[in-house]
């Protein structure tokens, strides 16, 4: 598995990662109606637009495929005082899933906030998100909960983060 910076060329393979991955992982947890509703274009111009501001990382399979992405920068709600770096994004194929991938596209992430000057780390999950499970066993507190609406749908989501990101990078 290779894990390097994504590219504008590799927006259209981020699409579909993104657009299967809410398919397979929120099924069940997010109303049919958004998961029919997602596309592949708007998503491939949506993640051209994000590689403009924000570092995103691809994991290929030995094939060249992209089989996963993560991204992350500034944290953008502001309401955990002390975090200043988020984890904004990471999806795997389902069948990629379970095999060390998350991991390995979360250390760039995680390394970019640090040089960045960022101390700290947050993600937000949807509390039926088994990938909940993941960052408990990286060592993600949970720092609370919010509300998200979804196609007229309340979700739970939770905060989970990492108080000192620099031994999270250390440690791998």
């Amino acid at each position: 598995m290779k894990i390097r910076k994504a590219t504008q060329q590799d927006a259209p393979h981020i699409a579909k990662v993104h657009v299967d991955s809410w398919r397979s992982t929120y099924r069940n947890i997010v109303p049919d109606t958004y998961l029919e509703k997602l596309d592949y274009d708007h998503r491939t111009k949506l993640w051209k637009r994000n590689m403009t501001s924000n570092s995103v990382f691809v994991a290929e399979n030995n094939d060249g495929e992209i089989v996963g992405f993560s991204t992350g920068g500034k944290e953008r709600e502001g309401k955990y005082e002390g975090y200043d770096g988020e984890l904004y994004a990471i999806y795997i194929f389902e069948e990629y899933q379970g095999k060390g991938i998350g991991r390995l596209l979360l250390q760039p992430v995680a390394e970019e906030l640090v040089q960045a000057g960022m101390t700290t780390m947050l993600v937000w999950v949807l509390e039926d998100n088994g990938a909940k499970y993941f960052y408990e066993a990286l060592g993600g507190k949970k720092l609370g909960h919010a509300e998200l609406e979804i196609d007229g749908e309340k979700l739970k989501e939770t905060a989970y983060g990492w108080p000192y990101l620099s031994q999270f990078v250390k440690e791998g």
